[in-house]
């Protein structure tokens, strides 16, 4: 009963959705060049040959698929590529990334006019969905056109699978739109099944098979030569909260190391301003990456508030405080950080990320922390402890390296699927 009505609420929605994409346009948080593609109206034609759609929600999804898109454009080169991303920071980030011949585009809200729209238009072969944002509408319809419909990197949350468990008929049908289920984990994948999912296996997660976060050299180079011997760590992927607790440690740490530099890397860039003003009515002294501040010798902390950097910070510094995780949030992904050989620290709310949290504690690759005061302390050992520091950054690097066959692994449960895909279609209907 609940996917009928909210399909018939959706239609009638529309004037109120339209209006809310103008507030989102308004705010930044929309591309007012391709606003359209919200209501499923295509920017670009559709190629000739078989459509492999993958939709990645946000940034993170689509970081940890990349490596998989790489090797699928390589692997069936007569086959396209669809990208379809939420969010205006993606976009950004999968621009600079994605293999030239790979479309982009934004999915359409969850509104059935607007995703016939976008169906009809590019009509996949192959629809890949990434971890476990599921909308109703847009599921179903795959379902209904007989697209096969994949689940991959899919993982569940402790607070999704309670919220999930009240609706058990509502989810047991979307999840059977699915023809394939690939888990992150024996955990996701028993969470599935519980569900209501099908035909469910456990390649592993995705992201261990990321490549190293991406650095312009010569960003590195000039950030280096303003630091100089400046001991430095991280504060990476903030949240609200999390950037006065870094700023507490900062001044606890400055007791002992007093020409440390402090580096905070906001989840989200555009609350630079905000996080700056918050810590220079603290007394610290600011410097900002989006403005071009440069670093001085009294530069406190530094607010690197921009789009698609975290590659170079995890380079410029050997210690990296994880955010998320000082927050109920559920933490950020560490194997950015552990690829990349920073000694990791994060707080205790990791259920986004439990099973390679677990990985890299059970390794002695990590410290977990419960405050800013345990923050400072573990920064300072850290800074202090040379042999300390190597081990934990060579216990969590192990980890990180230790499944480069899980990309494998995925390719054989998609490859049935994949080979059977048209490699044409008619001149008159590619560019309908």
């Amino acid at each position: 009963m609940i996917l009928p009505v909210y399909r018939g609420l959706s239609y009638a929605a529309a004037p109120i959705l339209r209006n809310f994409l103008g507030r989102r346009k308004q705010r930044g948080k929309e591309d007012p060049e391709r606003i359209d593609e919200r209501f499923g109206n295509p920017s670009k034609k559709r190629p000739v040959g078989a459509v492999i759609w993958i939709h990645a929600a946000s940034v993170g999804e689509a970081i940890s698929v990349l490596s998989l898109i790489k090797r699928l454009d390589t692997d069936y080169p007569d086959h396209i590529i669809l990208l379809t991303t939420g969010t205006v920071t993606s976009a950004t980030i999968m621009a600079e990334r994605l293999p030239q011949d790979v479309i982009h585009q934004f999915i359409p809200v969850d509104q059935p006019i607007w995703i016939k729209r976008f169906l009809d238009h590019w009509r996949p072969d192959i629809v890949l969905w990434v971890e476990s944002e599921f909308w109703p509408n847009l599921l179903t319809s795959i379902k209904a056109r007989s697209i096969p419909l994949i689940l991959i990197n899919a993982r569940v949350s402790p607070d999704s699978f309670r919220g999930w468990q009240r609706v058990p008929r509502t989810i047991a049908r979307l999840l059977r739109c699915f023809s394939l289920c690939l888990a992150q984990s024996e955990q996701d994948a028993e969470k599935l099944a519980t569900l209501g999912a099908k035909n469910v296996h456990v390649p592993g997660n995705l992201k261990f098979a990321a490549e190293p976060l991406p650095v312009d050299d010569a960003a590195l180079s000039k950030l280096w030569n303003e630091i100089s011997t400046r001991p430095v760590w991280i504060a990476a992927s903030t949240h609200a909260g999390e950037e006065v607790a870094v700023a507490n440690a900062h001044r606890a740490i400055a007791d002992k190391h007093p020409d440390v530099l402090t580096i905070i890397i906001p989840r989200h860039p555009a609350r630079g301003s905000e996080i700056a003003a918050q810590l220079a009515d603290q007394g610290f002294t600011i410097a900002r990456r989006s403005e071009q501040t440069p670093l001085h010798a009294k530069s406190d902390l530094y607010i690197a508030d921009t789009v698609g950097e975290l590659g170079l910070f995890y380079r410029l510094a050997t210690i990296a405080f994880i955010g998320g995780t000082l927050i109920p949030h559920g933490g950020q992904n560490m194997l950015e950080a552990a690829k990349l050989e920073c000694a990791i620290i994060h707080g205790p709310s990791t259920t986004n990320f439990t099973a390679i949290t677990n990985e890299i504690s059970a390794a002695g690759g990590s410290t977990i922390i419960q405050n800013d005061a345990e923050l400072a302390d573990a920064v300072s050992i850290l800074f202090s402890d040379d042999d300390r520091r190597k081990e934990q950054i060579t216990a969590a690097y192990n980890v990180a390296q230790a499944k480069a066959g899980i990309l494998d692994n995925v390719l054989v449960q998609l490859d049935p699927f994949l080979t059977t895909l048209e490699t044409s279609r008619p001149d008159d209907l590619a560019t309908k």
